[in-house]
């Protein structure tokens, strides 16, 4: 893997301005777009490729055993904090839906 950091957005237009351009131009010609309305997305697919690459969400990664333990720890955080607990007439089916359970 290259340990060279990437260079930012106005690096690349600066030192490959050719090639930027001449992309562009392929692009133009492929999509029968014009280089002015092609540009844009090029700027932003390079601006994507330049930053450094973010770590995926714990939610879109987690496996269902990292779930339940990320969980349980959520529940043990919360243990210290001596918060009253529901009876079980309040966490009863009639007490929460009332007439329409």
């Amino acid at each position: 893997m290259n340990s060279q950091p990437k260079p930012n957005l106005s690096e690349l237009e600066q030192f490959h301005s050719q090639d930027i351009e001449t992309i562009t131009l392929l692009l133009a010609k492929i999509s029968k777009r014009s280089p002015l309305e092609i540009k844009p997305h090029l700027d932003i697919m390079l601006e994507q490729l330049v930053q450094p690459a973010q770590e995926r969400p714990f939610y879109e990664t987690a496996t269902p055993t990292e779930w339940v333990a990320a969980f349980r720890d959520w529940v043990e955080s919360h243990r210290g904090l001596n918060l009253p607990t529901l009876s079980d007439e309040a966490m009863s089916r009639e007490s929460i839906y009332g007439e329409r359970g």
